[in-house]
């Protein structure tokens, strides 16, 4: 008796990427004396989409060359299996109009925007509540927000016209995700990714 698997010719796998800490490079501003002063704040969103994009695509390509590798695929084999990859990103930056180092917020803040507390290279807390005057200066009293769950959150998409991947369980994307994920938390990042996770999903 024959037995017939069903294969497809292309498939998508989500995942979403949650459980991490926010770098100042994964914010932006448009005000250009934050910029001057804090250089590892991005000038726009989109440059922050661009960016986060970027890192999370190479890590993704890199693990499964890595993989490919290990299975002693030659060069242009493995080239030509990522050449079928599409990944797509999805993340919402933060704006920051104002950033500040610590819960003391200088009299000029703007408790109608987003007032950014960073503390050493991460964006901790933002205040958007109104201050009360203490020692000639505005303090953010007991009004310190948590950074908003959309902004924690790298979402994604990997499309395939590979047949072998196409193919592939969602218990195998995991596998890959889950290493490009170790791949952020030992990179430049690895202090705000150290405790990320990812899940992945599709048919």
């Amino acid at each position: 008796m024959q037995i017939r698997q069903n294969f497809v010719a292309a498939s998508t796998r989500s995942f979403v990427v949650t459980g991490f800490t926010l770098p100042a490079a994964m914010v932006y501003t448009n005000m250009a004396t934050i910029s001057s002063q804090h250089p590892g704040i991005a000038g726009s969103r989109d440059g922050v989409r661009a960016f986060v994009s970027r890192i999370v695509m190479q890590i993704v390509f890199d693990v499964l060359e890595s993989d490919g590798r290990r299975a002693l695929l030659p060069g242009a084999v493995i080239s030509s299996i990522l050449g079928q990859l599409n990944v797509t990103i999805i993340y919402e930056p933060m704006q920051c109009q104002k950033v500040f180092s610590s819960g003391q917020l200088g009299e000029d803040a703007d408790m109608m925007k987003e007032n950014c507390i960073i503390v050493d290279n991460t964006v901790t807390r933002i205040c958007t509540r109104p201050m009360m005057a203490q020692g000639g200066q505005m303090m953010c009293m007991m009004h310190l927000a948590p950074i908003p769950p959309q902004h924690l959150t790298i979402g994604g998409a990997i499309s395939t016209t590979n047949i072998i991947m196409a193919n592939w369980s969602r218990t195998m994307w995991q596998n890959v995700i889950n290493r490009a994920v170790r791949m952020l938390a030992s990179g430049p990042f690895r202090l705000h990714f150290a405790s990320a996770s990812a899940v992945v999903s599709g048919n």
